[in-house]
């Protein structure tokens, strides 16, 4: 098993991509802490997988949270070796009708909280002397703008980059920071992102969801699980010569 004994933090872990990563890297030996504002969710992922996984209640726009989180993992499981930052939200708008409230929640989380989660378990990686993994989840959207989507698609390049300074900053400690870019994956949210192409392109609902997945070269939409052998990968030792990359999990969409 690739990550036995390793202590790893999904944060929004109790579903969707999270949730497939939680499972892969439980299902490879490592004991994972569930992080999510959707706490009854991330209990009952944890008591799927058992005594090696803790659900763990977590906000990364509250500093307390987010040190509350890093504690619940040192106390149950003794240190931390990988963090997986993938908590996020989505909005879209045309340029012209995006509010403040929408831009200050979209970076909140999806930069901002990001950016301190990681700054937390990588301060509790370097006392412990041993390295890490942090793995960021950004997204095609990063690599591109979008008409519609220009305050998500700018987090997400924030990403793209905020892995390549840390990974540069962090691997003198021997902390590996990287990232993913999923493309199109058929996940919940994914649904609601539908519903918003649909009211803001006059389109049925799911026609968006449907052209999107025919456009993939792969000739379909990801599935969550298609991102566990990722996460698993950039976690282990297999990618111990792996430094500051953003990993296009995308079935083709983007090439770079």
């Amino acid at each position: 098993m690739k990550l036995k004994d390793k202590v790893a933090i999904v944060t929004g872990g109790a579903q969707g991509i999270g949730a497939a990563i939680v499972r892969a890297y439980a299902a490879e030996g490592a004991r994972v802490v569930i992080a999510d504002v959707a706490e009854d969710k991330a209990q009952a992922l944890a008591r799927e997988i058992g005594n090696d996984a803790l659900a763990v209640r977590l906000d990364v726009r509250d500093r307390a949270s987010i040190d509350a989180a890093v504690k619940a993992a040192v106390d149950r499981f003794g240190g931390i070796d990988i963090l997986v930052n993938n908590a996020a939200v989505f909005d879209m708008a045309p340029v012209l009708e995006v509010t403040e409230a929408s831009f200050d929640r979209q970076f909140a989380i999806n930069v901002k909280g990001l950016f301190f989660m990681l700054q937390a378990v990588a301060g509790r990686m370097v006392e412990q002397k041993r390295g890490g993994k942090i793995i960021n989840m950004s997204s095609q959207a990063g690599r591109r703008g979008e008409a519609l989507v220009a305050v998500y698609c700018a987090t997400k390049a924030a990403v793209i980059s905020l892995t390549q300074s840390a990974g540069l900053a962090l691997i003198k400690h021997g902390i590996h920071v990287n990232a993913i870019a999923p493309g199109v994956v058929d996940t919940p949210m994914w649904d609601e992102v539908d519903a918003l192409f649909a009211t803001y392109e006059g389109r049925p609902i799911g026609e968006k969801k449907r052209l999107v997945g025919e456009a993939v070269p792969a000739g379909r939409m990801g599935r969550p699980e298609d991102y566990g052998g990722p996460a698993v990968f950039l976690a282990s030792s297999d990618s111990d010569y792996v430094v500051a990359q953003t990993l296009n999990v995308d079935g083709g969409n983007w090439m770079s």
